[in-house]
């Protein structure tokens, strides 16, 4: 096996010369430079990365954990953090819990032992005792999407005020007996889309009805189903509603199938608006109303963010980046 001293030897320099001059360091003669990197490929030398960052104190690989790689939001979000992590650098090692807080658990320890030097944190669920230690512990991390309840360095929308909006917008277009396919209420960002919707109703002098607050109280992979059902159980009852608020795309897309195969049409008979804006969105029939998250920036600045974080030597108090969403209008509503 070829060592940086075989290429020290081969260039006639001194091993920390080759160190430096593979890491970028500008006190390196150019001309010294090239001797070394000819050795290099000569011997087709292979730097041991992991090693040398060690050395340094800093292994440019960050953590990138999330709940569920088949939610649809994730690969722009992934694309936007390992295109900024690559443009300085970083290499980045995925993670997903399939929205299992113990995995969760192992898989910061893990990414720990392995020498990361921050990690980027989607939270599974509620409990979060662990990222709080973690964050009292000082370690570099970026929560992403998923809104906690502490402070914390966060990359994140505001879910409440673009529920807001979203369910405003069906006010002011007539729409009064608002239906919400909720979501998951143990996770924050739910709770804020639920609390957006209730204030809206509120604010317009509406009452919030129980019997149109549906959707179950999961976050499986069955997200379409899950609005389906939620629907579908609304006509079960009899319960009349004139729109559907969904807290996300998918649930809205089963919501919409619902409401066809009721025989009724959307949106002429009933609106419904979705949450996320995923890329083919645009594309159902009819075409989906929905809140756009802007997923690959949250991404890029979320990596942003977190290096600031690696490369400061002094803890500083967390601070929460509030990325701007956009109402889209497409024609499931009216």
């Amino acid at each position: 096996m070829v060592t940086i001293k075989d290429v020290a030897k081969k260039a006639g320099v001194s091993p920390s010369t080759v160190s430096r001059a593979l890491s970028g360091n500008a006190s390196v003669k150019e001309s010294t430079k090239q001797k070394i990197l000819e050795a290099v490929k000569l011997l087709n030398y292979r730097p041991n990365f992991l090693a040398q960052g060690l050395k340094e104190g800093k292994t440019k690989t960050i953590g990138l954990i999330i709940p569920n790689i088949r939610n649809p939001i994730y690969p722009a979000l992934a694309r936007g953090v390992e295109d900024t992590a690559k443009k300085f650098g970083y290499s980045v090692v995925l993670c997903n819990t399939d929205e299992d807080v113990k995995a969760e658990k192992e898989y910061i320890q893990k990414l720990r032992k392995r020498w990361v030097d921050g990690l980027l944190i989607a939270p599974a669920a509620k409990e979060t005792e662990h990222i709080v230690e973690l964050q009292k512990e000082g370690f570099p991390m970026v929560i992403i999407v998923r809104n906690v309840d502490f402070l914390a360095n966060a990359v994140i929308i505001d879910n409440f005020r673009a529920a807001y909006d979203a369910v405003s917008f069906l006010i002011k277009t007539g729409h009064q007996r608002i239906a919400i396919i909720k979501g998951n209420q143990q996770l924050a960002l739910y709770r804020e889309r639920f609390r957006g919707y209730k204030q809206a109703l509120l604010d317009a002098g509406l009452p919030v009805h129980e019997e149109l607050i549906t959707g179950d109280e999961s976050d499986s992979v069955q997200w379409s189903l899950d609005g389906y059902n939620a629907v579908y159980s609304l006509f079960a009852q009899n319960i009349k509603f004139d729109a559907v608020f969904a807290t996300t795309d998918l649930r809205a897309i089963g919501a919409i199938r619902a409401i066809k195969d009721h025989g009724y049409k959307v949106p002429e008979d009933i609106s419904v608006i979705g949450f996320d804006n995923l890329e083919f969105s645009s594309l159902i029939d009819p075409p989906l109303s929905t809140v756009s998250q802007p997923l690959y920036d949250i991404g890029v600045r979320a990596v942003n963010k977190l290096l600031a974080l690696i490369n400061t030597e002094t803890m500083q108090e967390p601070t929460v980046e509030i990325m701007s969403s956009e109402l889209i209008i497409r024609r499931s509503t009216r």
